[in-house]
């Protein structure tokens, strides 16, 4: 491997000694299939960019402490080897906090049961637990940075910090950190272009960094004025933007946007698509943000981006295309539009099996007291969790401080009732009866802001009417779905885990359409495509093609509320209706 050496000069990067401009494109490897990497990076560097970007999600490296695990879709060596084999850069985030729109901002939700733990500032404790996940992610990175051989020519130190907090001692901890690990490379910041945040979320010796998606020759004058020598960069050009549940689909002009890339790039300054393949949620990673009302986001991270969910170049990628070709060589190359239907197997249905009774084969139930434990209580920080206790008799009321995320109710094996947190649901009047049942759902950790690390679950004071409960808790264990004992007899409108068949010529991408499932999850041959619901915007879960096979596939729904028609496959994806001004939406 040949070595170069990447730094900073008075106005520009410097490839070994000479002027460099660093065209990026963010691509996150946990939000995409492995089997896809290659594609994606190929199709970035014949959009014209010679740099990638990825965060690092601490939560899913090491979802419990010290279980840390680096392989399959979590393998950022291999990734990186990839944007190496392409030819182009790497710039890696490893946060701790990356926001991101990803579940608690990217930062482990066990961090946050020791109440003494001090996030996001210079406290023992979480230091000591930064510095060895750091460190884990330099024993990967370090040996391929850009004068080792490989592609890692930046690394971010915490991320958007500007806007959070200003605690400089744990800023430059995390260089001392950095440097001791082995990086080399040199070291940035982002913040968006407010003097404020600018001034806090970064140190001298680091190269600050602008966040925006409009404006651009205006922020990046605010960024000179706070940094009169070095490189100029958007490393985070917000060239779309991300949906929730309830909402609709957020869409920016092409042509506009490309404008202002183009104004962007007059200026000499060097860019980070963010993103240029926003990719998927899957399973239950997805964030939230919480500015006063919960908005838990959606399964599909497709953010407008060049490329689509499924991997497609957009008019927004042939748009930047011709922006790009007036800085820099364009490769050549021929590029699938997507613009053909996909494949639409008819599904046939295999059995169900009722949620209270798939309840028992997904976990254990275990006593708590007089109080429900929490998804944190339990060490079960993602996804689903039951509770249950017996009832006085007669009809009663629960009452509860506070409900995150969703809570449905059941009443002897009867649905009857449904607290949700974005409505504010405290109270529930049950019927008569002997068992209370209560599949809570964590739809998604805080990402943004003060919320981040908030315990999940049924929030106290939990009461039912001055009646003396005895709770149980039961961590739902979703990984082996497809193993459960469903009936063919079974009600097919009932919540429950479905289960059904779809035959395929040979592996594919597809689009499971959603429209007649309530709220759930879903799953095709185990792997995990994420949550659904009704509420919308989108009423298609990408499938990836890899996670399919030719012949017999498998497709399993965990509904919680009883689909009204049977899933099935869609010719093309459908996120919902559009909200075009989303410039105005970025704000800053």
């Amino acid at each position: 491997m040949t070595s170069s050496r990447f730094a900073l000069g008075a106005t520009d990067f410097l490839l070994d000694g000479a002027p460099h401009r660093i065209l990026s494109g963010a691509l996150h490897y946990f939000r995409v299939h492995p089997d896809h990497w290659a594609d994606r990076i190929e199709k970035a560097r014949l959009l014209g960019l010679n740099t990638i970007e990825t965060y690092v999600p601490w939560n899913d490296h090491e979802p419990v402490p010290g279980a840390w695990t680096a392989d399959g879709a979590l393998d950022l060596a291999r990734f990186l080897d990839l944007v190496q084999a392409a030819g182009m850069h790497a710039i890696v985030r490893p946060g701790p906090y990356i926001c991101a729109e990803y579940d608690n901002g990217g930062l482990p939700a066990w961090l946050f049961t020791d109440p003494e733990v001090g996030i996001r500032r210079f406290e023992p404790r979480f230091m000591a637990a930064v510095e060895s996940y750091l460190r884990r992610v330099y024993d990967i990175v370090a040996p391929r940075q850009i004068d080792a051989g490989g592609a890692v020519i930046l690394v971010q130190i915490e991320n958007e910090y500007g806007a959070y907090g200003s605690d400089r001692q744990y800023l430059r901890a995390l260089v001392d950190i950095t440097r001791d690990a082995g990086i080399t490379v040199p070291l940035t910041t982002v913040d968006q272009p407010e003097p404020e945040m600018l001034e806090n979320g970064s140190l001298p010796d680091l190269l600050k960094t602008g966040s925006f998606g409009s404006r651009s020759p205006e922020r990046l004058a605010t960024l000179r004025a706070h940094q009169p020598t070095g490189p100029l960069m958007s490393s985070e050009y917000w060239n779309g933007w991300f949906d929730f549940w309830g909402g609709e689909h957020h869409v920016t002009s092409a042509e506009a946007q490309a404008r202002d890339l183009d104004a962007l790039l007059a200026t000499g300054a060097s860019v980070n698509l963010y993103m240029f393949h926003g990719g998927t949620n899957f399973g239950f990673t997805n964030g939230a943000n919480d500015k006063g009302v919960y908005e838990p986001t959606v399964t599909s991270y497709d953010y407008d981006a060049p490329l689509d969910e499924a991997g497609n170049p957009t008019p927004k990628y042939f748009a930047f295309r011709e922006v790009l070709a007036k800085y820099t060589d364009v490769p050549s190359g021929r590029l699938d539009r997507g613009e053909s239907d996909l494949p639409t197997p008819a599904v046939r249905s295999i059995g169900a099996i009722g949620l209270l009774e798939a309840l028992e084969h997904l976990g254990s139930w275990r006593g708590t007291g007089t109080t429900p434990a929490t998804f944190d209580e339990i060490g079960h920080f993602r996804g689903l969790m039951a509770l249950r206790t017996a009832l006085p008799g007669n009809a009663t009321t629960l009452r509860v401080g506070e409900v995150r995320d969703r809570a449905t109710l059941f009443v002897d094996g009867v649905l009857v009732g449904v607290l949700d947190r974005a409505s504010g649901d405290r109270a529930q009047e049950l019927p008569a009866g002997r068992v209370l049942t209560v599949v809570v759902e964590d739809q998604g950790r805080v990402n943004y802001e003060r919320r981040i690390g908030e315990p999940k679950g049924l929030i106290g004071p939990v009461e039912l009417d001055g009646h003396d409960a005895e709770w149980e808790a039961l961590a739902l264990d979703v990984a082996h779905l497809g193993d459960l004992p469903v009936t063919a007899d079974a009600d097919p409108a009932a919540a429950g885990v479905h289960r059904f068949e779809f035959d395929l010529d040979e592996a594919a991408d597809l689009q499971l359409d959603t429209s007649g499932l309530g709220k759930g999850a879903a799953f095709v041959n185990g792997f995990a495509l994420g949550r659904y619901w009704s509420v919308g915007p989108q009423h298609t879960l990408y499938v990836p093609g890899p996670a399919t096979r030719a012949g017999a596939n498998e497709l399993v729904i965990l509904d919680l509320a009883g689909p009204e028609f049977l899933p099935s496959f869609a010719p093309r994806a459908d996120l919902g209706p559009v909200v075009r001004d989303t410039l105005s939406v970025q704000g800053a």
